[in-house]
């Protein structure tokens, strides 16, 4: 249910999921509107300087010798994705990390895989995360999880972040808000009034798995959180 959200000053801060070149250059992992994605995540991260709040950007970057087994190559040995030698694995211009923030480079799903980023957080007194990013339902979900489990609350901002069809983002939005317990499900306007330490509103799971969403009336619902 929808209802009004503040989070104390000073114990939140903004994380930023994989927003990378090769998901608007690259073909084969393109993310469905994602230039609105990128527009969204920086007005997060414009509120989230103006407030002086933390921030950490992830990205997905995979060295084949490293990866984990069964992780898909090419014939040439490459990663299928997010290979370590392909320039589209840059972060996107318009939301990259500036002086002074947290540059992340993982090599699975979740931000938490490699257990650095849970003690940095503690480290700064964080309880809560505003989460934008791709993909919705890989490497988003697989964060906000870990983030969970490591005892820390999240805000998943919904038009913030993207898959690679409006249907994947949706149910993957649907998925995560069903247990999404202690966090909440925002926009990006009520995203940026919560950063600036003020009233917002937000969507919070009042029970365990509420949504019980069918393909007729997951986008209306999705639409409602």
């Amino acid at each position: 249910m929808r209802t009004p959200l503040t989070i104390p000053p000073g114990k939140v801060a903004l994380l930023l999921i994989d927003l990378q070149e090769e998901h608007r250059q690259d073909q084969r992992f393109l993310a469905d509107a994602f230039d609105g994605v990128i527009a969204n995540a920086g007005r997060l991260l414009e509120a989230a300087r103006t407030a002086m709040m933390p921030v950490y950007h992830c990205a997905y970057i995979v060295d084949p010798a490293a990866a984990r087994p069964f992780h898909p190559v090419t014939p040439e040995g490459r990663s299928m994705f997010s290979d370590a030698s392909d320039p589209l694995t840059a972060i996107c211009a318009e939301v990259a990390p500036a002086d002074g923030e947290t540059l992340l480079v993982k090599t699975e799903a979740s931000a938490f895989g490699d257990g650095r980023l849970a003690p940095q957080l503690t480290a700064r007194g964080i309880e809560w995360l505003i989460v934008a990013g791709v993909w919705t339902e890989a490497c988003v979900d697989a964060s906000v999880k870990d983030a969970l489990k490591a005892g820390f609350r999240v805000v998943v901002v919904k038009d913030a972040c993207g898959s690679g069809t409006p249907a994947m983002h949706r149910i993957g939005i649907l998925n995560l808000a069903n247990r999404l317990y202690g966090g909440a499900v925002a926009d990006t306007d009520n995203a940026c009034r919560l950063i600036a330490g003020s009233l917002g509103e937000a969507w919070v799971t009042p029970g365990a798995v509420p949504i019980r969403y069918r393909w007729e009336d997951a986008a209306a619902i999705y639409d409602g959180l």
